[in-house]
């Protein structure tokens, strides 16, 4: 027998009482301090917390310091530290944080101050981390929000202090555990991916018997796309491709669209076909700006807004692959224009220089490079489901110690583990 199940059939053998966030707290303050829209105020001493930063984790400093001034009332509502908060609004409705200092927050999150003697902040950060899911689907509008009522009456089971420091203790190590797993697995998978830069850049890299040529030397034509917003996507309809979508769903070539929309949404609509190659022509960081892609699917599809079609008569893998390595990426860096968002444009994109040699030997390297990219994707993948798995293990194992008989139900001893697992399932 556990230490765990010994604490619980001493101090609570007939149950748990379930009780509300709003009973075991010495005071929850929602809705935070405002701040004005001057950011003549920022660089002060006051950590401001905003509701994307709150994301399972402890909060040890903030990403924007505030004066006194810079918020819209004088009365800055602090909360002490080693409160747990909720967001309330937003992508991270539902998330929970700790925090570790002193601060305040916006007007999205609900921050609770825990009655010590009834209840352990990292005992209730664990409860409501594994309740996520639950909470979120409480909220209404289109982003889900949530408000400090629906906080407030939330239940988790409460068993007397001893038991649990000891959960915590128990889910704190195996925190620790898993956060070094998947480190360590996040650290191979990065270490697979620079292997795979490595030898592509290496097949790819310039070679003296080998012409060098500007983009425009070899398109046939280049032109921009035509704006395609996100609510004229559509279920069916036309094949199109956002300029999004070139950064987050496709890799090196593609032969479906994710996306349709319908022709009348479309004023100019500009199209492209098999063997286009596609860049993305807006984007957040100078490092990924004009990514590029090869369309080798027999459609006929709409660019988007922010895309570049090139058509020619190259192999259409081979110059997606080329323009994938180091040196191809530094040079579409280099057409950037400052702003808040990074952008390219055609005379940049047409001035890009890239090996190329004959189609037969372009052929070559496809082959190999088409073999040697599909075994790195099972490696990363198998990595992305190792990930997976680990976190999807430590949440069933969270939840089944954080899973009781409420009271009056007695369970025995043998059965007590099995409960906590049907309630998980």
């Amino acid at each position: 027998m556990s230490k765990l199940e010994e604490l619980i059939d001493e101090l609570c053998p007939n149950g748990v009482e379930y009780r509300t966030i709003n009973s075991i707290s010495e005071r929850i303050v929602s809705g935070g301090t405002p701040k004005t829209s001057n950011r003549l105020y920022y660089g002060g001493e006051i950590p401001w917390l905003r509701t994307q930063e709150i994301n399972f984790c402890d909060i040890y400093e903030t990403s924007i310091y505030i004066t006194e001034k810079g918020f819209q009332n004088s009365s800055v509502k602090w909360i002490p530290e080693n409160c747990v908060i909720v967001a309330m609004y937003g992508a991270t409705v539902g998330k929970v944080a700790i925090n570790k200092i002193p601060l305040t927050t916006n007007q999205a999150c609900c921050n609770i101050q825990l009655d010590s003697e009834i209840a352990s902040y990292k005992y209730v950060f664990y409860c409501l981390s594994s309740q996520y899911e639950y909470i979120k689907s409480l909220g209404q509008g289109s982003q889900t929000n949530i408000n400090s009522q629906i906080v407030k009456n939330l239940k988790i089971p409460v068993p007397p202090r001893p038991i649990q420091d000891e959960i915590v203790r128990i889910l704190d190590n195996f925190t620790k555990l898993t956060d070094e797993l998947i480190a360590e697995l996040t650290t191979e998978l990065t270490a697979r991916e620079k292997q795979y830069e490595y030898y592509r850049d290496k097949m790819l890299a310039c070679d003296k018997k080998i012409p060098m040529v500007k983009l425009k030397d070899i398109a046939t034509d280049i032109y921009r796309g035509t704006g395609i917003k996100r609510d004229q996507v559509t279920s069916d309809g036309i094949p199109c491709v956002r300029y999004g979508e070139i950064y987050t769903t496709y890799n090196i070539w593609f032969d479906k669209c994710v996306s349709h929309t319908q022709i009348e949404y479309v004023s100019a609509p500009k199209y492209f076909e098999h063997g286009d190659i596609l860049f993305a022509i807006t984007g957040e960081s100078i490092e990924d700006i004009a990514k590029s892609v090869a369309y080798v699917g027999n459609e006929r599809c709409l660019a988007g807004g922010d895309i570049v079609v090139m058509k020619h008569k190259q192999n259409p893998k081979y110059l997606a692959y080329v323009l994938s390595t180091y040196e191809a990426r530094w040079q579409k860096s280099k057409g950037r224009i400052k702003s808040k968002v990074v952008h390219s444009n055609v005379p940049s994109i047409e001035n890009i220089e890239v090996p190329l040699p004959s189609l037969e030997v372009q052929e070559r390297f496809v082959n190999v490079l088409d073999n040697f990219d599909s075994v790195c994707s099972e490696l990363k993948i198998g990595l992305h489901d190792e990930i997976e798995l680990r976190k999807k293990q430590y949440e069933f194992y969270r939840d089944a110690l954080l899973t009781f008989a409420e009271t009056g139900n007695i369970i025995a001893q043998t059965d007590r583990q099995t409960d906590r697992r049907d309630k998980c399932n």
